[in-house]
């Protein structure tokens, strides 16, 4: 179980890290439109872990939904970190 909640963490880190930078090519240097994803699915996991402590033991894809939340919760920590250093950088007026 924990190999596929690393495997599931790393998977959603590469998905929020490449959505997050797509939206900040795309949108202009005053939105946090970036940041969205990163929100998301810090939320869902989140929501996640109180359902895994309500509802009894559910798996999917081989990780309970405790460990769905755990995944989410480091792909947003990571993706948010990654997000915020690549708008600061972008934004530098040196």
């Amino acid at each position: 179980m924990f190999q596929s909640v690393l495997t599931i963490g790393a998977i959603l880190v590469v998905a929020v890290v490449a959505v997050s930078l797509i939206l900040l090519k795309a949108t202009s240097k005053e939105s946090y439109t970036g940041y969205f994803p990163g929100i998301l699915i810090g939320l869902t996991g989140l929501v996640f872990l109180m359902l895994a402590s309500v509802i009894g033991k559910v798996e999917i894809m081989g990780a309970g939904l405790g460990g769905w939340g755990i995944a989410s919760l480091f792909a947003a920590a990571i993706g948010l970190i990654i997000t915020a250093l690549t708008d600061t950088y972008a934004n530098v007026k040196a």
